[in-house]
């Protein structure tokens, strides 16, 4: 996952609402939003490579993403963090404790953000420059391949987009019209220069990263995904792309809330 905006308990029907690009190779094979065979009520993509995933819900009030830190060439690391996304959403454990339990181990993993929603409460944790979890304060914010809350111009396009949204009446509904939130998602818009950040790679890549849908051969957004959690429900959407941002499937599925 690469772009993350969301609202936390700043809207009074979704105290979660969260929209989110994946951009990877196309040559990855992953598999479409559906609920996984072998870990009941958990919803979502997986990566068939290595087997974990970027954004998951589960039926009993669960959710977890993550998104790589774009700090110069790749860390080196033993583990996918899609692990973390997958091993959290199968837990039973609040947030804080899974993610003290996630501490000791944080280093086998190449440097991420990662965002977990026990049902109750939301974290946040990152192992770059080291280790560090904290609770997510309400309001509206962003993740990306940076700081927490950095003010990168796709995330705050996307924050911007998702705000928008929330404030209109059309947020109220109880199956509310996904379509204004996926073209928030679909900005193919690249930032000025004087606006990119520093991460590193040089300025031509950090140009071609910049929009928040990136469109490419053989890199780019492979899927865009809308998550609204209810008090009964969570409303999974998921729309995908292929090469130069072909659009290839989208799945809609609401998931009932059962007890934990």
């Amino acid at each position: 996952m690469c772009l993350i905006a969301f609202s936390w308990r700043a809207h009074p029907r979704w105290p979660l609402a969260l929209i989110a690009n994946r951009d990877e190779y196309h040559a990855r094979p992953s598999a479409a939003a559906a609920f996984h065979a072998d870990a009941p009520g958990v919803y979502g993509g997986r990566d068939l490579k290595a087997g974990g995933s970027w954004l998951l819900a589960s039926t009993r009030g669960r959710l977890a993403a993550v998104t790589n830190v774009r700090a110069g060439p790749p860390s080196p690391a033993p583990r996918s963090r899609g692990e973390l996304v997958a091993a959290f959403v199968r837990d039973r454990s609040p947030a804080p404790v899974h993610l003290e339990a996630l501490a000791s181990r944080a280093g086998d993993y190449g440097r991420f953000n990662l965002l977990l929603w026990d049902g109750t409460a939301l974290w946040l944790a990152t192992n770059h420059p080291r280790f560090s979890m904290s609770e997510v304060a309400p309001g509206r914010h962003a993740m990306s391949n940076g700081p927490f809350d950095a003010p990168w111009p796709k995330a705050s396009r996307a924050v911007a987009g998702l705000s928008a949204w929330l404030d209109s009446p059309a947020s109220l509904a109880d199956a509310p019209d996904p379509a204004p939130l996926f073209a928030a998602l679909a900005d193919t818009q690249p930032a000025p220069d004087a606006a990119l950040p520093d991460t590193g790679v040089g300025l031509e890549l950090e140009r071609f990263l910049s929009p928040p849908f990136i469109v490419g051969r053989d890199y780019g957004t492979r899927c865009s995904t809308v998550v609204l959690a209810g008090a009964d429900s969570i409303r999974f959407v998921e729309r995908r792309f292929g090469p130069e941002g072909a659009v290839l499937g989208e799945t809609d599925a609401a998931l009932p809330r059962t007890p934990a």
